[in-house]
């Protein structure tokens, strides 16, 4: 068993939200639990029960009530709190009543500044923004995209679009047109949102070409709204800032709890992203359930280093429903140092700060020591995600950062809006581990037999229906897709795509993607979209990425090409292949090497084999991660068999 780095006071303990919850429990049903696996194990068996404490325990708003909190108890397919009338948007800003005067938000833009909204002016905005959409013309069921960095204005403009029963969907500002085209076609959008440009790292970014390019490829968008910052506003555009100061009431539309309420993307190997419709009601419950787990209550001041274009941008207002405030950081954490963040969590008297585990693990190795340069007596909690956070990075933070401090990993994904696998304040912090499996979250380890692991590495599955699961792909009209993302391993069990262990006690390790999607430092693509990028060019006749994350490791991304007949392979061409990935999707995923290749290995159908060389790169034994009777070409796997070797002995 790994040492333990912490263990919480009793009375911090018994303090906590999740001590709370487990005594309304207890009072309210009549149910006692020795321990917290006695509780998980009630919270995965009888849903209705937890489901319903959830709801009770935080108050949901709604006008109208479920008539049952969970009518159909399938997967894929299940149906939650038929009935119920709800909005997202009322719930957060129902925090505002009683409290008009206290901060809910600071952000913080390298672009744009300081700026603290308290909850009367964050409501009032809201109202605003709402009530100019409703006059362009959005009413339930349409798509309001925006290409808007980590500021207020992407959460006023989220919280007004959901406040009127539309759906929402965002891109960061750093993605390439091809990406956010790939994503925005597929909803048909009916108002689109943009900020000109930012700067990042002290350099002025200019986005105005880039987003004339997307604009003039979505012909459903009926107005465009531009938030300038490098050039004018263009013509037949509408002016952020004049949507901002109508005296208007707050009036939210009260919807179904499965109404969309945003569009998320995963991507996969073959295709256009997945768009991922998650519901109001869905994330409400499941962002409660959260709440619990991270120990937010409205006295918090929380903060999660995120890209907008990162399931942890939707993730972060889990606090604000809280009635946190939520201080936004959009800017280079490490710029001009790697203090910069820390700066901001002691400006701020940060009582709880999130980040991916690779800000952490780049702390790390910057020698940084955040205890003897900031003052941190305010943070009490700090979480981490994204990929693995290895033990060496544990004992940093509690030798160099606070040793009095809660430290909780989480894993879970986008497709969820949620974590599988968390913290929980009333337990001591292991090293390297997570320390339990979430509430309501029937998570477990399988083999490839569908049989249950204890201590031993499988992938995670979870074997019971959440509420915040997808409720559809959009244009996926018969679900096929997905249940194939899903569904198509372990029939009505939910595979998610990592490899974790799970120990007696309910702690876990996840050691990184058992599939082929890409994970550079905490943000997910689709190998597919690198494809289009690189294959788009003439030069290059076939291609294979990679990303070779695993717990304990750096991260690396090597990608294989096959050169166009007569082309050289040399830096020029290498050149090219970056520019065209940096354009089309991001420098975010930029290979960590290129390598030439006569040919690259497929399946009889065709199909690219990612994982058996990824599980093969990852030093698998060559006769067991493929069967080469089921390949095109078996002999291309030879050079990837001598990469491998060349790579374990470097």
């Amino acid at each position: 068993m790994n040492p333990v780095l912490w263990t919480p006071r009793p009375e911090r303990a018994n303090a906590s939200t999740m001590a709370k919850f487990e005594r309304f429990v207890e009072e309210k049903q009549g149910v006692t639990f020795a321990n917290y696996n006695e509780m998980w194990e009630w919270s995965v068996t009888d849903l209705g029960a937890f489901w319903a404490a959830i709801w009770d325990f935080f108050n949901v708003r709604a006008s109208e009530p479920y008539e049952k909190i969970l009518a159909t108890r399938t997967m894929p397919g299940a149906q939650w709190c038929p009935g119920a009338m709800l909005n997202y948007a009322d719930n957060i800003l129902s925090h505002a009543e009683g409290r008009e005067d206290h901060p809910a938000i600071v952000s913080f833009s390298e672009t744009l500044g300081r700026k603290e909204l308290s909850w009367g002016e964050l409501r009032a905005q809201v109202a605003s923004v709402a009530h100019h959409l409703k006059g362009m013309g959005v009413t339930q069921g349409d798509r309001v995209v925006a290409v808007l960095p980590n500021t207020e204005a992407a959460l006023i403009a989220f919280l007004a679009t959901v406040s009127l029963g539309a759906a929402w969907s965002l891109c960061a500002p750093d993605m390439g047109h091809v990406a956010i085209l790939d994503r925005f076609k597929q909803i048909a959008p009916k108002v689109f949102i943009a900020q000109d440009g930012y700067t990042h790292m002290g350099k002025t970014i200019d986005r105005r070409e880039v987003l004339a390019e997307i604009t003039s490829h979505l012909p459903s968008v009926a107005q465009f709204i531009t938030l300038p910052v490098v050039g004018d506003i263009p013509e037949g555009h509408v002016s952020w800032d004049s949507l901002l100061h109508d005296d208007v009431p707050f009036s939210p539309t009260q919807v179904p709890f499965d109404q969309p309420l945003w569009i998320v993307y995963s991507s996969g190997t073959t295709g256009n992203p997945k768009p991922i419709v998650h519901g109001h009601g869905g994330v409400i419950l499941e962002a409660a359930k959260q709440s619990l787990h991270h120990d937010i209550t409205r006295d918090d001041r929380f903060c999660w280093l995120t890209s907008s274009g990162w399931i942890m941008w939707n993730a972060q207002w889990m606090a604000l429903g809280q009635g946190a405030t939520v201080c936004l950081f959009d800017g280079a954490p490490n710029h001009p140092d790697m203090l910069t963040l820390w700066r901001f969590a002691a400006d701020e008297k940060l009582t709880y700060l999130g980040a991916g585990a690779a800000f952490f693990a780049g702390c790390l190795k910057a020698g940084i020591t955040p205890r003897e340069d900031v003052d941190l007596s305010n943070l009490r909690s700090l979480g981490s995600t994204g990929s693995p956070l290895s033990s060496d990075a544990y004992e940093w933070i509690y030798r160099d950062v606070k040793a009095d401090l809660w430290l909780a990993p989480i894993s879970g994904g986008t497709d969820l809006a949620g974590a599988f696998v968390l913290g929980h304040p009333g337990m001591p912090v292991r090293a390297g581990e997570m320390q339990c499996r979430a509430l309501g979250n029937a998570v477990r380890a399988y083999d490839p037999e569908g049989r249950e692991l204890i201590g031993e590495v499988g992938e995670l599955v979870c074997t019971e229906p959440l509420p915040s699961m997808p409720l559809f792909f959009w244009g996926d009209d018969d679900g096929s897709r997905l249940f194939e993302s899903y569904y198509d391993t372990y029939p009505g069990i939910w595979r998610h795509g990592d490899w974790i262990s799970i120990d007696e006690s309910g702690a876990s390790v996840i050691y990184g993607r058992s599939d082929a999607t890409i994970n550079r430092k905490g943000l997910r693509l689709g190998s597919a979209e690198i494809y289009q990028a690189v294959e788009g060019l003439d030069d290059i006749l076939d291609s294979l990425v990679v990303d070779l994350e695993f717990l304990g490791r750096d991260s690396f991304m090597p990608l294989f090409i096959v050169p166009s007949k007569g082309v050289p392979f040399d830096d020029a061409l290498k050149d090219k292949v970056n520019d065209a990935i940096r354009k089309g999707v991001s420098a975010r995923f930029i290979p960590n090497e290129i390598i030439e290749v006569k040919e690259i290995p497929r399946t009889l159908s065709g199909k690219k084999l990612e994982v058996p060389v990824k599980k093969l790169l990852l030093e698998g034994d060559p006769e067991r991660v493929v069967n080469r009777d089921s390949m095109a070409n078996p002999d291309s796997f030879d050079f990837f068999i001598a990469y491998a070797n060349a790579r374990a002995t470097t």
